[in-house]
């Protein structure tokens, strides 16, 4: 069974999309990637995805200013955060704020694929809906 969920990608390193976008298309998911933050929030406003992974350290909005948005705006939607900067103020930050989980890079690609995969069951259940 193919995954129908939709997932946007921001990482400012474009290697990190590429490939996490190119493992989760294999998986079924539907993936929009983007290595400027502001240009993701934009495309928030503009549609719901059932996953955000976000990095956490970024020029522009940080991917906490990605997480306050999608809780403040999206009834469902997870957020899993990614940082090879990871402390504990951030991830405690992270945790109050309601982020699904918080991983630290580098990670392998297929628990990523899980995650998401879990994130997204998560998300569709909180809106009501059934999978395909």
């Amino acid at each position: 069974m193919k995954n129908r969920a939709e997932v946007l990608v921001l990482d400012d390193e474009a290697i990190v999309c590429e490939r996490l976008k190119a493992h989760l298309e294999s998986n079924g998911f539907q993936v929009e990637t983007f290595t400027e933050s502001r240009q993701a929030m934009h495309r928030l406003t503009e549609k719901t995805f059932d996953v955000v992974v976000t990095d956490l350290k970024m020029e522009g909005p940080s991917g906490l200013d990605v997480l306050r948005f999608v809780r403040d705006q999206m009834h469902g939607t997870q957020v899993i955060m990614i940082t090879g900067y990871a402390s504990m103020e951030a991830a405690r930050t992270a945790d109050y704020t309601g982020v699904y989980d918080f991983v630290l890079k580098p990670f392998q690609l297929d628990e990523m694929g899980k995650l998401v995969k879990k994130a997204a069951k998560k998300a569709t259940r909180l809106r009501g809906r059934t999978e395909e």
